[in-house]
């Protein structure tokens, strides 16, 4: 059974680099290294940095079993933007984070829509897990 562990700015520390915290994006085999077929993240930051990766990069329905996983991001890559386009992409990464990664603390999220490549989206976020508000952290994805 788990356990919620609700103490309050405890630092995240993975003492033991021998144990794997997650699968790191893109697949890809490391030979050699003893962790299993696909290369490990050995940290729980760059854990959560791949989940939010593949949170903003999956689109709803894509994943088998849990529909309602993901964003649907790629519909504004096509369409005219206005000046609510920001906002409801904004909207949307909000209340998906708080579905999804509860544990996580959006700091600022910017979005550049198109301005160099009329079919691109750029999002970058920054944010801290909730029991640790004094590391902040940043991750970036591309859409195209």
């Amino acid at each position: 059974m788990a356990i919620l562990d609700n103490r309050i700015n405890q630092r995240i520390e993975d003492k033991d680099t021998r144990v794997s915290v997650g699968i790191e994006l893109p697949f890809g085999r490391q030979p050699g290294t003893g962790d299993g077929y696909f290369t490990s993240t050995k940290t729980t930051i760059d854990a959560i940095k791949n989940n939010i990766k593949t949170l903003l990069l999956t689109e709803k329905g894509e994943r088998l079993f849990q529909p309602n996983l993901g964003m649907n991001l790629r519909r504004f890559l096509f369409e005219q933007t206005t000046e609510n386009t920001e906002i409801e992409i904004e909207n949307d990464i909000v209340s998906t984070f708080e579905k999804w990664l509860p544990f996580v603390q959006l700091n600022d999220i910017r979005i550049d829509i198109g301005n160099q490549d009329k079919n691109q989206i750029k999002i970058g976020i920054d944010f801290n897990v909730v029991n640790i508000p004094t590391e902040l952290q940043s991750v970036g994805v591309v859409l195209e």
